[in-house]
């Protein structure tokens, strides 16, 4: 999943070679840290929250088709 959210992620910034995802494992539940700089913070945001409502709707579809656990997307200001 990390792999997934950073490929997305790249190609809507500026400056892809400053994101990061950090995964945090727990029983029953993956969390995806992403941080990027500061001034494509906006483009992952988006319009009222769309891209980051979307970017979470993907990767819990992707999460759920590969039978893996729950996965939450968390954007690190």
């Amino acid at each position: 999943m990390q792999e997934f959210i950073e490929y997305i992620v790249k190609r809507l910034v500026d400056h892809p070679e400053d994101v990061k995802v950090t995964q945090i494992d727990s029983e029953k539940t993956s969390i995806l840290e992403l941080s990027v700089k500061e001034g494509d913070l906006g483009k992952i945001i988006g319009k009222s929250g769309r891209t980051a409502k979307a970017l979470r709707t993907l990767l819990t579809a992707a999460a759920a088709k590969s039978g893996q656990k729950r996965a939450i997307l968390e954007i690190i200001e």
